[in-house]
């Protein structure tokens, strides 16, 4: 069942990291959703590696969790996209 919290959640951050790194990326919407997603789940195995806690349910912490790994991970994919 936490898989779909922190899918739900993904969706919601990718939009997030989205509006908090503006830029052009490749993809638009589409691509943008799939890295908040995948970027939920890094997130979400991160903090339960480093102690901070799984997704349980909706509420603050975990919503913070998905949006870190959902900036983490599009930046890593600016970095590997943007070779200007």
């Amino acid at each position: 069942m936490n898989w779909i919290y922190w899918a739900i959640f993904g969706l919601i951050a990718g939009a997030l990291a989205k509006w908090i790194m503006p830029g052009r990326d490749p993809g638009g919407i589409i691509v943008t959703s799939l890295i908040g997603i995948a970027g939920a789940f890094i997130g979400g195995w991160l903090g339960q590696q480093f102690g901070f806690g799984t997704a349980t349910g909706f509420d603050l912490k975990s919503f913070g969790i998905a949006v870190g790994g959902s900036l983490l991970l599009l930046f890593i994919y600016r970095l590997i996209t943007n070779r200007d």
